[in-house]
């Protein structure tokens, strides 16, 4: 059967991406998405967006900052990766960069090597080429940097 379309006001688009955006940082992507599911038209989804933005519902340098802390601390994943994810976000390369300076170098190779020394206990292969291959694919994965991954597969597999 045919289903009734919802469809909202200005105003009322605009409350309900607030308290979208309110609840979790959001790019600009996710908003545009998001009122292309609300069946919001062009210009209307453009005077949403400037709101966002004014009111500071919407700021894409914090968005990328908070998007990559997370995946740090949570994921555990490796800045190759990250950077990757933000960009098909459509973040600028300028926020990208920023937001890779949030992860501290020390708390970076402290989080790749305890990452790196639990993947290679949890590994059950025996020939050891094949186990390190895993090591190595998994970290690649993840998004950590290619002389970090094969240094620290040399010196775990051997």
């Amino acid at each position: 059967m045919y289903q009734k379309q919802e469809s909202y006001t200005i105003d009322e688009a605009t409350k309900k991406l607030e308290h979208y955006c309110a609840y979790q940082e959001r790019c600009h992507q996710e908003v545009r998405q998001k009122l292309k599911s609300m069946n919001m038209i062009p210009e209307a989804t453009d005077i949403i967006i400037v709101h966002l933005l004014e009111h500071n519902f919407l700021n894409e340098e914090r968005f990328a900052k908070t998007y990559t802390r997370g995946k740090f601390r949570i994921k555990k994943w490796g800045k190759y990766r990250i950077a990757l994810e933000l960009k098909r976000k459509d973040i600028s390369k300028f926020n990208v960069n920023q937001a890779l300076t949030e992860i501290d170098n020390d708390e970076y190779i402290e989080v790749f090597n305890d990452l790196a020394e639990k993947k290679v206990n949890s590994l059950k292969e025996t020939d050891k080429y094949k186990k390190k291959k895993k090591l190595i694919d998994y970290l690649l994965y993840r998004g950590w940097e290619n002389y970090l991954v094969y240094e620290k597969a040399n010196e775990l597999i051997h």
